[in-house]
């Protein structure tokens, strides 16, 4: 997404940001602050960041980029891993942070990622900063993502390791003096006491860039050329797996390509592994492939990879069905984008889902189990394209009226900061 600085709305009083130090930390800055650090700047902040990622990265912003101070120790308990690296980030981070310190360059306002380790020794270095820090997940042995899906039953003691994975957060929410979720469901998994101390606002989307598209025509490279006049079905997530409901999709499309013999389904994503456990052997992406293959024509099955999100913003406007299935776990910016973009979504009737999608008004909500109702609804979509069309433009509208980067996020992340201030 463009890295332009926005010009903040007019009751933040921008006396306030000017001459004030921030130090912004996320280990692939600009992360989620790709908008909000430039635009600070751009008022006249004196502003720095520090990355872990020496990869190039479209910034205005002074950026260190630290190196790691040391590895794991041999030998270190598996569980604990995941913690040290943590801790490696915070030590690596702080030699930065107290030579700032003895040069008298001491920030009024810390924003960073909390998941990642690096914010670790802010409050004995910089103890009179203000700290907004950005919170993803609250893990939970029972009752969201763990134990969801009854085909990947939990081992016991897997539980423990999900538990040790909520040390950080917990230190981070005592560290903090506010924090921030971008959706109600990920701040409502959090412990409540802590609610007090989250505000819900969404990174937000650029609906001048994700805009509808009547006239898009896409060429893939087999020389197939689509247009919105076609039955194009979309799956995108950054790789294929059943966190993503991979599974679930693929077993629905034998049926679905039966009922629509001249539908095309076109696959965005990696065989990697962003969430959840890999497989036993091989990837996600070829183990549910292989299970359907014989019943798929692979001359209208499209697996692209990973796109250039500028590909991944024509996808969406040519498709005339969106689908989009999730654990309960992190909402994916690509179904607000999808949103935006006015494409027909049919989502899986999950908590994260809810919150952005009513059904049959600015989307369509399927069981996300059961892969009959989800190539009904699909094909539903598919054969009602003026009915769908209002659909996608409802779900247009609500992106603007509430996640929009310039009139609602980055006004809302403003005015967090005021208060925090």
């Amino acid at each position: 997404m463009s890295t332009t600085a926005i010009n903040p709305i007019k009751d933040i009083v921008l006396d306030l940001f000017r001459n004030m130090r921030v130090l912004f930390m996320h280990p692939n800055f600009p992360g989620q602050f790709q908008h909000l650090a430039p635009a600070l700047q751009a008022q006249g902040a004196d502003v720095r960041a520090i990355s872990f990622s020496s990869a190039a990265k479209t910034s205005p912003i002074e950026t260190v980029h630290v190196s790691y101070l040391r590895g794991h120790p041999q030998g270190l308990d598996p569980w604990v891993q995941p913690l040290d690296s943590k801790i490696i980030r915070g030590r690596s981070a702080a030699a930065v942070l107290n030579a700032w310190c003895d040069e008298e360059w001491i920030p009024d306002l810390i924003i960073g990622h909390t998941g990642w380790g690096d914010m670790l020794n802010l409050r004995d270095i910089f103890p009179s900063s203000r700290i907004l820090g950005w919170f993803e997940f609250y893990y939970h042995a029972r009752g969201l993502d763990l134990d969801f899906d009854p085909e990947f039953p939990p081992e016991e003691a897997l539980r423990t390791k999900v538990r040790l994975k909520n040390l950080w957060p917990l230190w981070m929410l005592e560290e903090v003096d506010l924090g921030v979720c971008p959706t109600r469901f990920q701040r409502d998994t959090h412990p409540h006491r802590y609610h007090d101390k989250l505000r819900v606002v969404h990174e937000g989307i650029d609906t001048q860039r994700f805009v509808p598209n009547a006239d898009i025509t896409v060429t893939l490279g087999e020389g197939l050329t689509l247009t919105r006049q076609d039955e194009v079905v979309t799956f995108f997530n950054r790789d294929l797996e059943p966190y993503r409901g991979y599974h679930v999709f693929m077993r629905a499309l034998p049926a679905l390509l039966r009922k629509h013999p001249n539908a095309h389904v076109l696959i965005v994503g990696g065989d990697g592994v962003s969430y959840g456990a890999p497989p036993a052997a091989g990837n996600w992406k070829q183990y549910f492939l292989d299970e359907v293959r014989e019943a798929l024509d692979p001359r209208r099955v499209h697996f692209l990879g990973r796109v250039p999100h500028q590909t991944l913003i024509g996808l969406m406007q040519l498709s005339r069905a969106h689908v989009y299935l999730t654990y309960p776990f992190v909402l994916s910016w690509s179904l607000l984008e999808a949103m935006s973009c006015g494409a027909p979504v049919i989502g899986s009737d999950t908590a994260p889902v809810r919150e952005v999608i009513t059904h049959d008004d600015n989307g369509l909500l399927v069981d996300f189990f059961v892969h009959e109702g989800l190539v009904e609804q699909v094909s539903f979509a598919l054969k009602n394209p003026e009915k769908m069309q209002q659909v996608g433009q409802r779900a247009r509208q609500h992106i603007v009226e509430h996640y929009d980067l310039k009139t609602v996020c980055f006004p809302q992340q403003l005015a967090l900061i005021k208060e925090l201030l």
